[in-house]
């Protein structure tokens, strides 16, 4: 029966291979919105079920009709094992070289969870953020880009400053995309993070986590400005990460919008060993 499968397939016409006329190129051609289990690393647990979903593309030269979109989806099949920042630069060599392609990339975005402790009483919850994790291969060198989405408490500083009562907070969404050349954990990242916020966020306070964390937040309060800026010093001083773009954007509790601040950087790798 595999045989005559086989044989089947190979007498079946190559559309996607035919030559092409018009002579352009295309910049990506791929599958999207793949939804896929996988494992990931956990600080805590050693590894974290999930599920992803995936984004592959390739670069398609002028002279070919189309690509194998079946083959993406048999690559997300055979990678079972762990995901890891290794093994999916793996993925994403393995990907451009069965499409016989120049580039390659792959997002990967999923949920991830971690237990956190309340502050006061001690009691356990899930909190959730999504993480993305980027990597194409362009003409032999790999790039790999870690993204987190990190929820916090953000209190107005000029609020505090001018009102007789309280200041008004709002929920500040930080995204941190990462380049590093070293491991680093997931949590991690979230961590530096959390503790640049007017306060973290917990998935379940009772009545004295709540007061603490509203007292943290009102004794520390930030400006998306001060957000952003407090976060860069943190990812300037890990000599792990040498690249970044930090995004801070406060859903304001009095305007009808959202303040928004963004710090992008480059670390100079070439004296990093000088």
């Amino acid at each position: 029966m595999q045989n005559a499968t086989s044989e089947t397939i190979d007498t079946i016409d190559d559309v996607q291979g035919r030559p092409d006329s018009r002579h352009i190129a295309i910049d990506k051609v791929g599958v999207k919105d793949v939804r896929h289990p996988v494992k990931v690393k956990d600080r805590s647990k050693g590894e974290q079920h999930t599920i992803a979903v995936f984004n592959m593309y390739v670069s398609l030269p002028h002279n070919f009709k189309g690509t194998h979109m079946s083959r993406f989806v048999e690559i997300l099949n055979q990678n079972e094992e762990e995901i890891s920042i290794t093994s999916f630069k793996s993925m994403v060599r393995e990907m451009t070289e069965r499409l016989e392609a120049e580039t390659g990339h792959i997002e990967m975005r999923f949920p991830y969870f971690i237990c956190k402790t309340a502050p006061i009483t001690g009691v356990t919850s899930l909190m959730d953020y999504e993480v993305t994790l980027t990597g194409e291969l362009n003409k032999g060198l790999h790039k790999t880009v870690i993204k987190v989405l990190v929820p916090v408490t953000s209190l107005c500083p000029c609020s505090k400053e001018i009102a007789d009562f309280g200041a008004h907070n709002q929920r500040s969404h930080v995204t941190v995309s990462v380049t590093t050349n070293a491991f680093l954990w997931i949590e991690e990242l979230i961590e530096m993070v959390e503790k640049q916020g007017s306060c973290e966020l917990y998935g379940l306070l009772k009545r004295p986590d709540e007061k603490y964390v509203t007292e943290h937040a009102y004794l520390n309060p930030k400006f998306v400005e001060d957000m952003v800026r407090d976060i860069a010093t943190v990812l300037n001083s890990d000599p792990r990460i040498d690249a970044y773009t930090v995004e801070s954007e406060n859903f304001e509790s009095i305007h009808n919008h959202s303040a928004y601040a963004l710090i992008q950087h480059q670390k100079n790798t070439d004296t990093k060993n000088s």
